[in-house]
């Protein structure tokens, strides 16, 4: 492997929001035109490779096979292609002001990380947890201890690593137990020697909620993080049923870009108007950050702190009985998910308790239906504890699509 940088290339600016797409192509030629057109955007962004399905779960000799047959992928093969063609692909891209990150959902990374670092990318995302749960059926300590070998490598490189945690499933789960997961990953990270990490929130059904909820995460952050940690904070685009029409999709991620301005956040990931249907073009993904580097300007003046509902309190309850589980941030998040301390709503991996229930109330928030084991009960209001039959899950899950879709706001709603 190449020499470990002094430093390594943080995705963000400082004194501005950077917007960045999720672009991912198996051709190395298609690869190397979406980067060059983002870079050349003009835009405060970061390049971006997203890895192929095949390569996430470490099927690396069927990616091989679908590149010599020529066979196209939903993402980039990086242990198909080899680090040398991949740091050939960054000689023609990657310099001062313009990083890239490689985003990757693997439960089982290392792999992916040994030829990442070789190829010279030193920032990248995911987390035990938020690349376990939903995207796979590895076990939760398997993945938890391939996780921490990974960041212990990523740490000799002076690497950088974004948390998932926040953007679980991606939709229906309440913003405490995101903002708790996140600052737990960021711990981990913190614990398997990363010195430098991003935080997620994605964005929900709720613009005065989530912007409660990414306060709470600043603050907490700020509480737990040690000092000598750098850190930002990140929003995604809503990961859920995205809007069919173009008007609803250009909606919805104004509304994300706006939010993420609002609570003063550095960095956006934006979706697409093909989002709903396809993988999108390049002039699509640069079209995306543009919308959204418009809409977060137009965000000047940030609105008042939303009233609490109790996010921040509720997320603290969480990550301190996690903390209290065992000596390690890894064997603390394994032993929650085994107790029900932890519980992701609808999340249907084995390690997952799958008891607790979320629903969306009468003024659109998420809300907690029934907490399960998790220590918040004597935190969460019982007006609705019932029953989620499948019909008003599916109904739940396409309330954002629905909503933007028939209204297309132009302003953020609920502030």
């Amino acid at each position: 492997m190449n020499s470990p940088p002094e430093r390594s290339p943080v995705p963000v600016e400082r004194d501005g929001l950077v917007v960045q797409c999720r672009m991912g192509f198996s051709d190395i030629d298609l690869m190397r035109r979406g980067l060059r057109a983002v870079r050349d955007s003009g835009l405060p962004t970061v390049g971006t490779i997203t890895l192929d399905s095949f390569t996430r779960t470490n099927q690396h000799a069927r990616a091989r096979s679908a590149l010599a047959e020529g066979r196209t992928l939903n993402g980039y093969p990086i242990v198909a292609h080899g680090a040398r063609r991949t740091r050939e692909l960054l000689a023609d891209v990657a310099g001062p002001g313009f990083g890239i990150q490689m985003r990757h959902g693997s439960a089982r990374p290392f792999e992916i990380f040994e030829v990442m670092l070789d190829a010279g990318i030193t920032v990248t995302e995911g987390g035990p947890v938020s690349y376990c749960l939903p995207y796979s059926r590895v076990p939760l300590d398997v993945a938890t201890e391939e996780w921490e070998r990974s960041c212990a490598l990523l740490g000799a490189y002076q690497g950088h690593v974004e948390t998932f945690g926040g953007c679980l499933l991606g939709q229906l789960c309440p913003p405490d137990l995101l903002v708790a997961i996140s600052v737990l990953e960021a711990l981990f990270f913190q614990h398997n020697g990363i010195r430098d990490v991003s935080l997620s929130y994605a964005q929900q059904v709720h613009f005065g909620q989530d912007l409660e909820a990414l306060l709470a995460l600043r603050e907490l952050a700020s509480s737990y993080l040690a000092a000598d940690v750098g850190w930002h904070v990140v929003v995604y685009t809503y990961m859920g049923v995205y809007p069919a029409s173009r008007r609803g999709a250009l909606g919805l991620l104004a509304e994300s870009a706006r939010l993420a301005a609002a609570a003063g956040c550095e960095r956006v990931i934006v979706k697409t108007v093909a989002e709903a249907t396809r993988i999108p073009t390049i002039e699509e993904n640069v079209a995306a950050l543009r919308h959204a580097h418009d809409a977060a300007l137009a965000q000047r003046d940030r609105p008042p702190a939303p009233a609490g509902t109790g996010i921040e309190e509720r997320a603290r309850a969480l990550i301190d009985t996690v903390l209290g589980l065992a000596d390690t941030v890894g064997g603390a998040l394994v032993r929650a998910f085994r107790g029900g301390v932890l519980d992701v709503p609808y999340c249907l991996h084995p390690d997952n308790a799958n008891v607790a229930r979320s629903g969306i109330d009468e003024r659109g928030r998420l809300i907690w239906a029934d907490p399960g084991a998790m220590p918040i009960s004597h935190l969460v209001p019982r007006a609705r504890a019932q029953r989620v039959t499948s019909a008003e899950l599916l109904r739940m899950l396409a309330h954002v699509r629905r909503r933007f879709d028939t209204d297309a706001p132009a302003t953020a709603e609920g502030v």
